[in-house]
């Protein structure tokens, strides 16, 4: 897929990821609408861009919303004249017990994972089907293909996400629009708490710099890959888990064991 001169949409802009997807976006030319809740960090986000708000603006919305929603829309319509790729990079991240979590709590994550991306590509692929042309890209995650103990939500909200985009890029076989899902690993990003860290360093857990992931996936993005894995040996677990769960049940139980004196640190830190 070509990038310059692309008009593309892209959400959760100013967290760790995003950051570094609107810049490798913006440096090969794309022209970027920058969505997300904190204003002051988009803004902060789209000055620091090749062509500052000549060529990308800032929205700032709540997807999880439907006057969100249709602000999006509306300002890529007036401003860009339509969209070419949506990249729905928008979430939040759940570490604990499923017990711990609040249901107001559990109900934001579900919209803001699974619900906004869903309802938001509905508001824009009908513009792209009408083109003949287009791309919707997905940042999910490993845990999308594994679920790991104490990330109950998370994992489900991903688990979904993959489904959708699964089914959604066989709906549009032939339509000119294509689909692209990319399932990162842990990423050194705000969304991990504390305990998320002192977890990972008593688990051996793999963590990548955003910029990284940024790269990765702008580059599954130019390749119109159908499903991208980062990180080995987490992909290959992934896949495994696909054929034997109850193999990974059994590889786990030792990992559960220590994960849960962190997962109740965690319950402490929202306190």
């Amino acid at each position: 897929m070509r990038l310059d001169g692309c008009r593309i949409v892209l959400t959760g802009a100013s967290g760790g990821i995003g950051r570094h997807l609107a810049l490798q976006l913006a440096v090969a030319g794309a022209r970027l609408a920058l969505v997300g809740r904190r204003g002051v960090a988009l803004a902060e986000v789209c000055g620091g861009l090749p062509g500052g708000e000549r060529a990308s603006f800032t929205v700032v919305a709540d997807v999880t919303q439907p006057s969100g929603r249709q602000a999006v829309v509306a300002a890529a319509s007036e401003r860009m004249g339509g969209v070419d790729l949506l990249v729905n990079n928008a979430g939040i991240l759940e570490f604990g017990a499923f017990t711990a979590a609040a249901p107001a709590a559990i109900e934001t994550l579900y919209q803001t994972n699974l619900v906004a991306p869903i309802l938001l590509t509905r508001a824009l692929l009908p513009g792209m089907i009408a083109a003949g042309r287009g791309h919707l890209t997905f940042v999910g995650s490993i845990l999308g293909s594994l679920a790991l103990p104490f990330h109950a939500n998370y994992a489900a909200s991903k688990f979904g996400l993959r489904g959708f985009t699964e089914a959604l890029r066989r709906e549009l076989a032939g339509s000119g629009v294509t689909v692209t899902y990319v399932a990162p690993r842990a990423t050194r990003t705000g969304l991990n708490s504390d305990a998320v860290y002192r977890m990972g360093e008593a688990t051996g857990m793999h963590v990548d710099e955003p910029e990284a992931v940024a790269t990765a996936i702008v580059r599954a993005i130019v390749g119109r890959r159908r499903e991208v894995f980062l990180g080995r040996p987490e992909g290959f677990f992934a896949r495994l888990n696909t054929m034997w769960p109850g193999l990974m049940d059994v590889a786990l139980r030792k990992q559960t064991r220590v994960m849960r004196e962190f997962a109740i640190d965690a319950a402490g830190e929202r306190r």
